[in-house]
C-alpha cells in the first residue's frame, strides 16, 4: 500500500531525526479526514523534490506533530516537457488541464497572450492549488512551475523559455508541418505552443518559425485548446513509460 504525501514548506529547513508539527491545513486533513493515528507513518514534500518519512507524535483537533524519519532528494526527470497555451475563458475546462497535465509529468505551464485569445482571469492562487493536489494525488514530489501571462511576442524574445526542443500545433494547412509523434523525443527537454481557439495569427507562426519553432499536428481531426495540449502531454508521458 503506498503512504499517501502531503505538502508542507517547512520541510526545507527540516532535520532527521527531529519533531515538526506541520502546517494546519495539511494538520486537519490528516487528522480529521483521513483520521489518522499516533504512530501512523506518511510521506512530506516541499514540492521541489524532498521526501521525507514521517510518523505521527502527537495529534490535536487542528494540529499534527511528526517525527522526521527520514529525509531524500527524489531525482528529477532529466528531460521534460513544458506547455505554452492559450487558455481559453471556461475555468473549468482550464482548470481540468491544469489538473491532468500534472499527472501526466509537466514540468512548466506558460499562460499564452495571444492576439486571438479570449479574456481569462489568472487565478494564480487557485491554480497553483490545483497543480499541488494533484501533484499529491498522483504521487509525485515535483510541483510545475506555473508562470504568470506572457504576451506571445515577449515569450519569444524571452531566452528562458528557449528548449532543444520547440515544436508549435496550429491548424493553418501547409505542407511543412509533421506529425508530433514523428519528432518529438524525451532524450531532451521538449516545449510545444498550443493556440487559442481561433487559432494563432499567419504572423504568430511566422514569429514562432522566426525563433526556429517546428509546425507539427497532433492528428487528423481539429481539437480544443486543453485537448490538443493534453494529447502533447498524454505523448511525452507515453515515451517516458516507454524509456
Amino acid at each position: 500500500m503506498n503512504l499517501p504525501i502531503f505538502f508542507d514548506a517547512a520541510l526545507t529547513t527540516a532535520v532527521v531525526n527531529t519533531h515538526m508539527v506541520i502546517e494546519e491545513t495539511t494538520s486537519k486533513h490528516v487528522v480529521q479526514v483521513l483520521r489518522m493515528q499516533m504512530g501512523d507513518t506518511f510521506y512530506l514534500t516541499d514540492g521541489n523534490g524532498l521526501k521525507a518519512h514521517v510518523t505521527i507524535t502527537a495529534i490535536q483537533k487542528k494540529r499534527c506533530e511528526v517525527l522526521i524519519v527520514a529525509i531524500e532528494k527524489v531525482a528529477p526527470k532529466k528531460c521534460g516537457l513544458s506547455i505554452a497555451i492559450a487558455f481559453t475563458k471556461n475555468a473549468s475546462r482550464n482548470e481540468w488541464f491544469l489538473e491532468k497535465a500534472t499527472e501526466l509529468g509537466v514540468v512548466e505551464i506558460i499562460p499564452l497572450q495571444t492576439k486571438r485569445s479570449e479574456k481569462v482571469f489568472f487565478k494564480e492562487e487557485r491554480w497553483n492549488t490545483i497543480l499541488l493536489t494533484a501533484m499529491l494525488q498522483s504521487q509525485q514530489f515535483y510541483l510545475p512551475k506555473l508562470h504568470s501571462v506572457q504576451p506571445i511576442a515577449q515569450f519569444f524574445k524571452d531566452t528562458y523559455f528557449k528548449k532543444p526542443q520547440q515544436f508549435i500545433a496550429h491548424c493553418i494547412e501547409n505542407d511543412e508541418k509533421q506529425s508530433l509523434a514523428n519528432v518529438l523525443n524525451n532524450k531532451e527537454d521538449a516545449i510545444v505552443l498550443i493556440g487559442p481557439e481561433g487559432d494563432f495569427t499567419p504572423e504568430e507562426i511566422q514569429h514562432a518559425f522566426q525563433a526556429s519553432f517546428i509546425p507539427v499536428q497532433l492528428g487528423s481531426t481539429r481539437l480544443r485548446t486543453e485537448t490538443a495540449a493534453m494529447a502533447v502531454c498524454s505523448l511525452y508521458n507515453l515515451l517516458d513509460e516507454k524509456n
